[in-house]
């Protein structure tokens, strides 16, 4: 097989899950949006529904159809974008709970389904998506099921923009009889006064920070496809950026930025052979990538890019981004297997 093999462990996914349950206080949803976070959110939201997962949160009604199709009638799906004007015959027939952001999704929403399930989305300082203060009222939240808010900073748990929002949350929420939600993964661990009646972890389910106690959840290996010999001087790759100092050995590895190894992890990024680290020589391309393997006895049938000697924050840190982007870009050609 000449493309990557994607393992994700489903139980590591289960019991960072559960982790995170044990330090709320409310109880704990799970976000499966982008598909999982790029891993199968029919899957993933099936493991999470059998360990006691009893509502999922997506990013558009979409993303709905395939944790309907695996989870059946029961359990709540949260739409973080709302009642939008061509959502309305899908939050209606997969039974789902939009979270609306304006007063103009608000009335759309009581006009088109007059009595369906909904929750409110305020705005507490983030301005991305919710209702701002100077629209809202507490009436507003009649016969919502949740109102939630999202943090900016709570992956930096001493920025003052935490306490700001939870605050604003407070004073927009005071006196409402609905449940409240404010924190995701970083806001979890902020504490419980940030919990509320729900929280709504995210990337912490998959391995990603600020949860570092997490468990590995991906695994991937990258196949072989060819080594060489080079002579001190010798290049490789585009712009012969890399330049062997000595008799040196590459291999060749399948995989790129097609599958959602980005191009900045060039010259930088590294991948292991067991627990013995092999740089990346050159530029990463659209289908492979050169590694250093000089220093090994043997070079194995594949190396691995992504696993527990290596998480998504490893490799974004390498490539300057962020362990969301890896995980959300990992491509279509990769062998897929979970257990």
């Amino acid at each position: 097989m000449a493309t990557g093999t994607l393992h994700t462990d489903l139980n590591a996914l289960v019991e960072n899950w559960r982790a995170l349950d044990r330090l709320s206080v409310s109880e704990t949803a799970a976000v499966v949006k982008a598909n999982g976070y790029g891993l199968g959110a029919g899957r993933v939201s099936k493991a999470l529904a059998k360990a006691g997962v009893r509502q999922f949160f997506v990013a558009v009604a979409e993303e709905a159809r395939a944790l309907r199709a695996v989870l059946g009638p029961a359990p709540v799906i949260n739409v973080f974008s709302g009642h939008m004007a061509e959502d309305t015959s899908l939050i209606n027939d997969l039974a789902l709970t939009p979270m609306l952001n304006s007063p103009e999704q608000i009335a759309r929403h009581r006009e088109r389904l007059p009595g369906h399930q909904f929750g409110l989305q305020i705005d507490t300082g983030m301005n991305r998506l919710g209702i701002e203060a100077y629209d809202w009222a507490p009436e507003m939240a009649e016969g919502a099921t949740l109102v939630m808010s999202h943090l900016a900073c709570a992956d930096t748990p001493d920025h003052p923009a935490n306490a700001a929002q939870l605050e604003a949350f407070l004073s927009m929420t005071a006196g409402l009889r609905v449940p409240r939600s404010l924190a995701a993964t970083g806001g979890t661990l902020l504490g419980p006064e940030y919990h509320f009646d729900l929280t709504r972890p995210g990337i912490g389910l998959y391995g990603g920070a600020p949860f570092t106690q997490a468990q590995s959840v991906v695994r991937l290996d990258l196949p072989v496809i060819q080594t060489r010999k080079l002579q001190a001087g010798e290049t490789v790759g585009y712009g012969c950026s890399f330049i062997a100092e000595k008799e040196s050995v590459i291999a060749t590895v399948s995989g790129g930025y097609a599958d959602g190894l980005i191009r900045a992890m060039s010259g930088r990024g590294q991948l292991f052979a067991g627990d013995i680290p092999c740089p990346i020589a050159g530029r990463v391309s659209m289908d492979m990538i050169g590694v250093d393997v000089t220093h090994l006895d043997q070079v194995p049938p594949a190396l691995t890019i992504l696993g527990p000697q290596q998480s998504v924050d490893d490799l974004a840190d390498a490539a300057g981004t962020i362990g969301y982007e890896i995980l959300t870009s990992l491509g279509a050609r990769y062998a897929r297997q979970m257990a």
